[in-house]
């Protein structure tokens, strides 16, 4: 059974073949009870689509695409690893290699170990905020939790994960209620919902938990996830919890948000999300940004901005390795982000969300709304930005959203 596989170096456009012009998929082997299932990651410039693939969807992509459509394709059985590698005159090379039993072996248990030991530490050491060993329904629904439950443990990471997410909620909850109207219910929007594990457990948290009256909104483009999530809303009877399908540049609602969250909301739709939130005089922002393509691109463009001042001329050495460049275009993003929310008279922190080991997504920005204070910083934040954007020939979608 294959356990992994990547599919890279698309050979041209393949919008004609796929329904996007995918440039990367990785695939990786899941089960569900005892269905073997492929959990799929879709990537085009700008953003990421994740689909749930049969063993035979899997073969017939295989089968159909590698070394045609993707160039460079490689997939892994607990045994051996098939390079699959094409040239656009058409030749493909099949080349197989064994993999060492003992040492694969090793490995995984090495890592089912480990993991299993960490996933017992951090239960005897953190107070969670949604604990293991209660049983939770939608968390068993999802996957993440058994009936009598006990985290499973390939999910043990989105467990900590929804936990750490809602202890950065707790922690300004009390300021947000402060400025809520006698009798309000507490507003939270979730923009790029997805499979909602996010948007379920901050409900629970808000109204079984905390017994704070709420309605919450998950928005996201996809319409059989929307569908999926309003059916379990309703079955675990989460009255106030909706789900919509939308734009987050086209979203209007008649209520504005107190709250607004986004989780991985690819490239400029976190832009979208955050600019909404100001807009709509939100009180409280939670966001963990993704796909910083935009800086990213632009740098590309702008390869020469060395020559164009002393300034730039600084920051010409990040800009010269491709993963090095790729990770300051996304500080440059969220360091912009950050600033242009405190321009907005917002109160910023950059936090880290979990650990880099789990995933390198991990900077997430909190931003609460001042209330009473003066925006005497507000213009050396603006020349802050200025300078930065200027030196390196930058416009970030926020600001042209906002200002």
């Amino acid at each position: 059974m294959i356990i992994f596989a990547s599919f890279s170096k698309p050979a041209g456009d393949c919008t004609s073949l796929l329904e996007r012009p995918y440039i990367r998929i990785k695939v990786k082997s899941a089960v569900t009870g005892t269905t073997p299932k492929y959990m799929v990651e879709l990537f085009t410039q700008k953003q990421a689509f994740h689909q749930t693939w049969t063993p035979e969807q899997l073969d017939a992509f295989i089968q159909t695409h590698a070394g045609k459509t993707f160039l460079n394709c490689i997939y892994r059985t607990e045994k051996e690893e098939t390079t699959i590698l094409g040239n656009k005159k058409g030749h493909i090379t099949t080349l197989t290699k064994a993999l060492k039993q003992s040492t694969t072996t090793a490995k995984i248990v090495a890592f089912d170990t480990a993991q299993r030991q960490t996933a017992a530490n951090h239960n005897r050491t953190k107070n969670y905020i949604i604990k293991e060993g209660i049983p939770i329904p939608f968390l068993i629904h999802l996957g993440v939790m058994t009936p009598n439950g006990k985290i499973i443990a390939s999910k043990y990471d989105k467990f900590r994960q929804i936990n750490r997410f809602l202890e950065y909620i707790d922690d300004i909850l009390a300021q947000v209620l402060q400025q809520l109207l006698p009798g309000q219910p507490l507003r939270i929007t979730d923009f790029g919902c997805g499979k909602s594990y996010l948007t379920f457990a901050v409900y629970h948290f808000v109204t079984e938990i905390k017994k704070i009256p709420a309605q919450i909104i998950g928005l996201d483009l996809k319409e059989d996830v929307i569908v999926y999530c309003n059916n379990l809303a309703k079955q675990f009877g989460y009255n106030n919890l909706h789900f919509a399908i939308g734009d987050i540049a086209q979203y209007q609602h008649e209520y504005d948000p107190d709250i607004v969250i986004t989780l991985h909301a690819c490239d400029t739709a976190t832009d979208y999300a955050l600019a909404y939130a100001v807009k709509h005089n939100t009180k409280a922002i939670i966001s963990v940004p993704c796909c910083q393509h935009e800086i990213n691109q632009q740098l590309d463009k702008n390869k020469d901005i060395e020559t164009t001042s002393p300034v730039a001329q600084a920051f010409a050495p990040l800009l010269q390795y491709g993963i090095i460049k790729e990770r300051f275009a996304a500080l440059i993003t969220d360091a912009l982000r950050s600033q242009y929310l405190e321009q907005a008279g917002y109160k910023v922190q950059v936090l880290e969300f979990i650990d880099m080991a789990h995933t390198p997504k991990n900077l997430l920005i909190r931003a609460v709304k001042k209330t009473g204070e003066s925006d005497s910083q507000a213009e050396k934040v603006q020349l802050r930005t200025q300078a930065l954007t200027q030196a390196l020939h930058l416009e970030q979608t926020l600001k042209s959203l906002l200002f």
